[in-house]
């Protein structure tokens, strides 16, 4: 592996991305090539969505460039397109003028082996890593880039680029790895070493944990923006599992189904209230969590030793004193007093709300105000929709738009 670092000066500004004032021309820049508009009657491809750090934005790859739209409501913020080809990776910083951007295969000027940290206010690239092997995943914190490789994480210091730490993983291939967000502690999870496993890093409390989450492969998790809670799912994609990371116990278990699924996306709500997942099934499950996380000062002390205040309750009748009265709790089936008599999916937790879309198309998913869900498809769909949380039963489309057509492409 080798990184070159082109400056580490002004990579934090104020400026929020998208913003109206003109970019300095006489910045230096990797880029070889201007971004510029392109013709809008070319073809355009999706190749990526992901989700900002606090689910407020989402950023789409395209094979002319990215484009960056705001949830609430549904808007296009900017896009920046260029000639020589598209982003297969583009993570931003909240809403601020840094992204990560890693080039498709396609992409004559940037491979998919390099990492460019591209300052929007500036127009120029402030820093870029060069490695062997094609980069699988990219995640930004205020404090560090972490780059993902098939089989190993590189994590570095964000002021000055420099190299911290590297973390061996089983193959990687879909570049799984989710950090913590607050700025008192540092999480990191990853694959682990061995089939079903997540290795959580601690960086503040310099505590390791290994998490034997399934017996199957890892194909998605999640954490909680302060990285206490980590949800995960197995390519076999049938349950879900709610992780305390400070200890590796298991808090919950929820089934999205019986037959085989690709769970495509994990959410979890702010308050720790509510999961959402989707999968190539074409249905987005809402769960009812009974975990909470009490005392978030508990790891504001970056000495504290002590873990957070996690409850886990089994059973139905001492669920009330954590659940809200205008909360329901998932459905079990009707035998789940035959627990562990008949086969363990007849005593499992199904979800508690639905919203059915087009199979086979990926979507990621995430929770918006006011018992809201937002869904981004891979086919540049953008759904929201709302669900009772007395009740539940099938959600509510709120709004629906098409962020980006594909009328040009031949049938």
């Amino acid at each position: 592996m080798s990184s070159s670092v082109l400056t580490s000066q002004g990579i934090f500004t104020t400026s929020r991305i998208g913003s109206s004032e003109s970019p300095n021309s006489g910045a230096s820049s990797s880029f070889t090539q201007p971004m510029e508009d392109m013709n809008e009657n070319e073809e355009t491809d999706l190749l990526s969505i992901s989700w900002n750090q606090d689910y407020g934005c989402f950023a789409a790859g395209t094979s002319h460039g990215f484009r960056i739209y705001n949830c609430e409501p549904c808007k296009e913020t900017f896009r920046r397109d260029l000639k020589s080809g598209g982003f297969k990776i583009v993570e931003m910083l909240f809403r601020c003028n840094i992204l990560a951007l890693v080039g498709a295969v396609a992409n004559s000027h940037y491979p998919p082996n390099k990492v460019l940290i591209w300052d929007d206010h500036q127009s120029r690239c402030i820093g870029e890593f060069t490695f062997r092997s094609d980069v699988r995943g990219v995640k930004l914190r205020r404090d560090r880039i972490v780059v993902v490789l098939e089989h190993k994480i590189y994590v570095y210091n964000f002021t000055d680029l420099k190299l911290l730490h590297q973390i061996e993983t089983l193959a990687n291939p879909r570049g799984l790895c989710c950090l913590s967000h607050y700025s008192n502690t540092f999480v990191l999870a990853c694959p682990g070493l061995h089939k079903g496993q997540v290795r959580v890093e601690h960086f503040g409390l310099n505590v390791t944990k290994l998490i034997n989450a399934h017996d199957s492969q890892i194909a998605c998790f999640t954490l909680t923006l302060d990285g206490l809670l980590l949800a995960t799912a197995s390519v076999k994609g049938t349950l879900i599992r709610i992780f305390n990371t400070m200890d590796g116990s298991r808090l919950q278990e929820v089934r999205r189904g019986v037959d085989r699924a690709e769970i495509n996306s994990i959410a979890l709500s702010p308050n720790v209230q509510w999961l959402a997942a989707s999968s190539d099934k074409g249905t987005v499950h809402v769960f009812s969590l009974r975990v909470r996380v009490f005392g978030e000062d508990s790891v504001t002390q970056p000495n504290a030793v002590q873990g957070p205040a996690l409850f886990h309750q089994n059973s139905s009748s001492s669920l009330d004193p954590l659940i809200s009265p205008n909360t329901g709790a998932n459905p079990n089936s009707s035998l789940s007093f035959m627990r562990g008599v008949l086969p363990k999916y007849f005593s499992s937790e199904w979800s508690f709300a639905q919203f059915h879309l087009p199979e086979y198309t990926p979507f990621i998913v995430a929770f918006g105000s006011q018992n809201s869900v937002i869904i981004v498809g891979m086919d540049g769909s953008f759904y929201k929709c709302s669900f009772d949380q007395v009740h539940g039963g099938e959600m509510v489309q709120q709004e629906y738009v098409r962020f980006l057509k594909f009328e040009n492409r031949p049938r």
